[in-house]
């Protein structure tokens, strides 16, 4: 019921939040028992279709798998299946790395069958377009006695064309042209060829991940499939002890939950990223609105951040009982940042809802003389029911000095919390805001224009610019992109960007100013009546000639 501060956004997981797979080590488990490959690996290459696709996570051993079994093809007869395999990677120094894999395979075949391989070569490989325009381009192969060879080219589309045997195409979704390199490799399978996709994510919108969802929905046909393999399958599936076995350090529970921690704590307040390139969900966008160097001009000193946690007993009590306890916490911590605040500024406030996961954040923001925002300390609660985060932004708002306006998340369940604040406080003054892309890509670019411009002035915190980090690209808009919950494997541990909402409501708010602003002036007194210059000409009057005239003089007194 107290309230407890939040721990930083980089931690060691507990034990509990763990997934079974990750916690673990079966007595007297040997990673090898399988054979080389891991689970995943083996029914990744068992796979017969003529188009496979591989969504996986990053680090899972897809690459090495394809390499290990591109190396048998090659070095098999072709009554026994032996075929030539072409390897195009995103990058030249990928294709250098899987044919070194392949040659360590190599060696160890050659030697255990007799064979013939010769060394990695590196050879003019002539790439012609469809125009018949061609120029030579480096590329690396291992030639082996069987006839065939494995082969690594670079990324451009116009390579494929004309190939005969089997295509792995790896980390597809980052080629400079995605959708050119799928278009021509589907051209090899009219002679019997093999296409092997494999990728991490890189947003819903790439081509890649269109491909896998085409797959998944039939419209390649039953000869084409999609296997999708996360990090966590990884581990499942034995990577923590094969680690270990490659470090010569023994396995332990204890350090397999370190190793797992670390690594996902490694992306910091990148969520999405990590969604993506370690359990294989796309996210919606990609691409930094926000540089850190911004952020870290607009943090320019460690302030108050007042932060509300309340266990779930707490509903449970009384009005009475919550609203007094409430009071003594606003007594005790909210009035004095309060009466801190400048009467100078003119003040508005943003106000992103959350009732249970997420945060809801409060953000006043002071309007100073030259314009600047200024936000002086923020509001957090999280598990705060309704009645009290209506005590206490109710609170706030009566004590705003020289009160400008508000905007709040009118969005699902706030959407009561801001009718009755309306209701309360004004309609004019408390804008109720459904946040939509129309909404994010009409105000979104101005609050980023004013990170740019150095005019946002906010308290120095952690997860306030974990927050800030969270907005990203989604089809040329800034946002916050929607996250499910299942989608999350940890989902009470993350943020969700909830500051950076709350700070783009206070940023409408300060421009869309809805009180009326008081005008000084000083009074010279009563002024005499208009009577021209002197007092012998007549008084102004109406008369009702035409459109009606005015009879008079002009006075010019002045104020």
């Amino acid at each position: 019921m107290a309230m407890k501060p939040l721990s930083s956004t980089v931690r060691v997981l507990d034990w509990d939040e763990l997934p079974a797979r990750a916690r673990d080590i079966p007595e007297g488990f040997n990673p090898l028992d399988e054979g080389v490959l891991m689970r995943h690996q083996s029914e990744f290459l068992k796979m017969p279709q003529s188009i496979v696709a591989v969504p996986k996570g990053r680090r899972t051993g897809m690459t090495f798998a394809k390499a290990l079994d591109s190396t048998l093809i090659a070095a098999s007869r072709r009554s026994a299946g032996g075929d030539n395999v072409f390897y195009i990677g995103d990058t030249k120094e990928k294709g250098l790395e899987f044919i070194g894999y392949c040659a360590k395979f190599a060696r160890v075949i050659a030697e255990a069958q007799g064979q013939g391989v010769s060394g990695i070569e590196e050879f003019l490989f002539e790439d012609q377009d469809d125009r018949g325009n061609s120029k030579h381009i480096t590329a690396y192969r291992i030639r082996f006695s069987s006839g065939f060879q494995v082969t690594a080219l670079s990324s451009r589309p116009a390579n494929i064309r004309g190939l005969q045997g089997i295509v792995v195409i790896d980390e597809a979704a980052f080629h400079q042209d995605v959708q050119g390199v799928l278009d021509a490799a589907t051209a090899l399978l009219i002679w019997g060829g093999k296409i092997v996709v494999i990728s991490s994510h890189n947003g819903k919108s790439n081509p890649f991940n269109q491909f896998c969802k085409d797959i998944e929905e039939g419209r390649y046909g039953d000869d084409a499939a999609v296997y999708t393999v996360t990090f966590d399958n990884a581990v499942e599936n034995g990577l923590y002890e094969r680690v270990c076995m490659m470090k010569r350090e023994q396995p332990t529970p204890e350090g397999k939950l370190r190793w797992y921690s670390r690594i996902r704590n490694s992306y910091g307040p990148r969520k999405a990223a990590m969604r993506e390139e370690l359990d294989a969900v796309p996210r919606d966008g990609s691409g930094v609105c926000l540089p850190g160097v911004w952020i870290d001009a607009a943090m320019r000193e460690e302030r108050p951040v007042l932060r509300l946690v309340l266990d779930d007993d707490f509903v449970k009590k009384s009005d009475e009982e919550r609203r007094s306890w409430c009071q003594a916490w606003i007594t005790q911590h909210l009035d004095p940042v309060l009466e801190q605040l400048d009467p100078r500024y003119r003040w508005v406030f943003g106000d992103d809802f959350a009732r249970h996961r997420d945060f809801s954040i409060l953000v006043p923001l002071g309007i100073t003389g030259t314009l600047k925002r200024y936000c002086p300390w923020v509001l957090e609660l999280q598990n705060v029911p309704t009645r009290q985060q209506e005590q206490i932004k109710w609170h706030i708002i009566e004590r705003l000095p020289n009160w400008r306006g508000g905007a709040m998340d009118a969005t699902g369940s706030g959407q009561i919390l801001a009718e009755y604040t309306a209701d309360k406080f004004g309609h004019d003054s408390v804008h109720q805001i459904m946040l939509s892309r129309a909404w994010y890509g009409l105000w979104m670019p101005k609050m980023i224009q004013w990170f740019e411009d150095g005019v946002i002035d906010l308290p120095r915190d952690a997860n306030l610019e974990s927050d800030l980090r969270a907005i990203v690209d989604v089809d040329g808009i800034p946002m916050i992109p929607g996250v499910r919950k299942a989608d999350l494997k940890e989902p009470e541990l993350y943020r969700h960007g909830d500051f950076a909402i709350a700070l783009a409501l206070a940023c409408f708010a300060s421009l869309n100013q809805r009180q009326p602003i008081p005008i000084d002036y000083l009074s010279t007194g009563p002024r005499p009546s208009m009577t021209g210059l002197g007092d012998e000409r007549p008084v102004a009057s109406i008369t009702d000639t035409g459109f009606g005239t005015v009879a008079g003089t002009n006075d010019f007194r002045g104020f």
